[in-house]
């Protein structure tokens, strides 16, 4: 429940087509890396690897990585032309995309994180719903990929409605308009236009970006077409932290633009205080109490049994584990939020009118 739904929110201004591109426009690749020293050589392999017959370059912001990121990406600058890094000091995510669009030139920006494996002609499929659509965004599918039991779990809740709701990009759908998508294939011109990524968003730079985009009377367009593996967390750990901040910036990005929330948002934390009153009240003798953390079991245990089909044993006994982990760390998160993560977001957006650095 990290993202967004992905229908069209209502009362915004008419979408605006964007310029036409060129036949077969340069494309730059940007990806913001931070310890990705086990991905950067296979994703950026399968970027060098696409058949876009047009030119093609790769820009790798790197951020202070304690692994070894920066050597694998000095060999990859070595050895191709197309291949070339920009420092980023902080390590934060929007501020590594802006860099890296800042030191591109080319009028189609395709984001890719560092461990974000394209598949075979993307980047050529993209381009062409550019054109057709007249999107100032276009992306697709976040096709989660295991390789161990519990990334399996990961994966198969991170790609189901018990676990991230209806987001097309999470679970597939129809091509159509949408209010984000994974990753993205963007317009320069309209990036430039809107300031590029809010710096201030250290977590849901993207859909905050998207949204502003929507509200600039573009469109944003999802493609089944266009389908991205993804490497989910490997320990309870490190999902427990990523979905914590997730719900926390959500809740930063409802009090920036407001009117921004949606239903299924309240969901986990709305499911994590039911869960958690209950449990008191059971504890100290309110018997009906306990119905609230039994009902949630319940849920969650029958929802496994439609969702786990097809999971081999080891990971299937992981997922009512994972799916917990997920709402409540989202919950968690945006229950705690701290209202000055808002207030930095502020001063951000001030500076988004002085354009791309």
């Amino acid at each position: 429940m990290n993202h967004t739904a992905d229908e069209p929110a209502t009362h915004e201004p008419p979408a605006r087509r964007a310029e036409p591109l060129p036949e077969k426009p340069p494309v730059s690749v940007i990806m913001p890396v931070l310890n990705e020293a086990r991905h950067l050589e296979e994703a950026v392999g399968r970027v060098l690897a696409q058949d876009y017959p047009g030119d093609l370059e790769v820009v790798i912001a790197l951020g202070p990585s304690t692994d070894d990121t920066d050597k694998i990406a000095a060999r990859l600058v070595a050895g191709d032309r197309r291949v070339r890094t920009v420092a980023n000091p902080s390590g934060r995510t929007p501020c590594a995309l802006n860099a890296a669009i800042g030191a591109s030139s080319h009028p189609v920006i395709v984001r890719v994180d560092g461990h974000g494996i394209l598949p075979a002609g993307y980047i050529s499929t993209a381009v062409r719903l550019l054109v057709d659509t007249g999107a100032a965004n276009v992306g697709g599918l976040m096709h989660a990929e295991g390789t161990t039991p519990y990334e399996d779990a990961v994966a198969r809740a991170m790609t189901s409605k018990l676990g991230v709701g209806n987001a097309r990009f999470h679970i597939g759908g129809s091509a159509g308009p949408a209010d984000t998508v994974y990753l993205g294939v963007f317009r320069r011109e309209v990036l430039e236009e809107l300031g590029g990524y809010n710096e201030e968003f250290e977590r849901a730079q993207d859909w905050e970006l998207n949204y502003r985009i929507r509200q600039a009377g573009y469109l944003i367009w999802f493609s089944p077409e266009l389908r991205v593996s993804y490497r989910p967390r490997q320990t309870p750990k490190a999902l427990a932290k990523q979905y914590f901040n997730y719900g926390r910036w959500r809740r930063v990005v409802s009090r920036h633009h407001k009117g921004s929330v949606n239903l299924r948002y309240l969901a986990p934390p709305a499911a994590l205080l039911a869960v958690a009153l209950g449990t008191a009240a059971g504890l100290i003798g309110f018997w009906p109490g306990w119905l609230l953390p039994g009902g949630y079991a319940v849920g969650i245990l029958a929802g496994v049994a439609w969702e786990g089909r097809g999971l081999r044993p080891a990971a299937f006994i992981r997922l009512p584990i994972v799916l917990a982990t997920m709402h409540g760390s989202w919950g968690a998160g945006f229950l705690t939020s701290p209202k000055r993560l808002a207030d930095r977001v502020e001063a951000g957006t001030e500076r988004l009118e002085d354009g791309l650095g």
